[in-house]
């Protein structure tokens, strides 16, 4: 669905994206992440037509950007961080020029229904310019999906949505994805891309650091799982047992709750449960521990999120 080869972006005091490759499946649903200063907007920017690249080749659809970007347009929807309004327009009016624009077929019942299920057709008839940002943000989501788009490109899709707010365009967010639409998404709020995205990829100082799926991210910045065990009883020879079990890396006993980290190569859990038992303790509780997003990306950002040097942009 999107493909770039070695993107590469160059201003005169500053390297912005750095022979960046990226391949995004059809259908999925693809965090793009990075610290403040990585260079996703501006690839973001490249990938929807707004600036040229320096160097390199990109692609959408299968489409050469340099061939005819406007041939493509039709099958995407944007959604970006600061959307813009036109202020004598309604939000009626507004979504009406834009279904118009795209051509959508019965775009009334079409804006109803979005309207609708983002909680905002009562409001339909008030200029955007007197919503709040979360409202405004429910609206160009709106906008982006009347002529339903192929692709979706969403930039920080959820800023300034109350928790009820960002669990509707969540659901949209599913309700897309199950439809078969491929979705781009560049986020801060990371536990909602470790909710959504079937891989990440992670950018930082206009390189990209890695691309993955979130399994496959954790295990890269560590082979081993924790597990948090808790028993009713702890014999005197159950740290000894768990000394031999060889998938164990080391385990922590403090009082009734035993922390164990075990090799991730495998699902030893059967196993740890077995020897605990034989061991003459009763467990009450088992509980495996993964690395969340948030813990594995600032390691791969070697927890440099701010100070970036002077010149990097966004």
């Amino acid at each position: 669905m999107i493909s770039t080869r070695n993107l590469t972006k160059t201003y005169p005091e500053v390297e912005a994206v750095k022979s960046v490759t990226l391949n995004v499946r059809s259908g999925e649903v693809y965090g793009f992440l990075g610290p403040n200063g990585a260079g996703k907007s501006t690839t973001m920017a490249m990938l929807l037509g707004l600036i040229k690249p320096t160097s390199g080749e990109l692609s959408l659809f299968g489409t050469s950007l340099q061939d005819d970007y406007f041939a493509i347009k039709n099958a995407i929807g944007v959604v970006g961080e600061n959307p813009y309004f036109f202020d004598e327009m309604t939000a009626w009016e507004f979504l009406s020029f834009h279904a118009d624009i795209f051509m959508v077929e019965g775009k009334e019942n079409r804006i109803n229904e979005l309207m609708e299920t983002v909680g905002l057709r009562q409001y339909a008839n008030i200029r955007p310019s007197e919503y709040s940002r979360g409202m405004r943000q429910k609206l160009s989501f709106v906008r982006a999906l009347l002529h339903k788009p192929d692709l979706l490109m969403l930039d920080e899709p959820v800023s300034g949505l109350d928790p009820h707010g960002i669990r509707q365009i969540r659901g949209l967010i599913e309700e897309q994805k199950k439809s078969g639409t491929t979705i781009f998404i560049s986020s801060h709020i990371l536990s909602e891309i470790e909710r959504t995205a079937d891989r990440i990829a992670i950018m930082h100082k206009g390189k990209l650091l890695v691309e993955d799926n979130l399994d496959g991210l954790r295990y890269s910045v560590d082979q081993s799982v924790r597990v948090n065990v808790e028993v009713a009883n702890v014999p005197e020879a159950l740290s000894r047992i768990l000394s031999k079990i060889p998938h164990i890396v080391d385990h922590n006993i403090d009082g009734q709750h035993i922390e164990i980290r075990l090799d991730a190569s495998s699902d030893y859990r059967a196993e740890l449960s077995s020897a605990i038992t034989a061991s003459g303790a009763t467990i009450i509780g088992m509980e495996t521990r993964k690395a969340s997003l948030e813990e594995t990306f600032m390691t791969f950002t070697d927890d440099n999120v701010i100070g970036l040097s002077k010149g990097e942009v966004q």
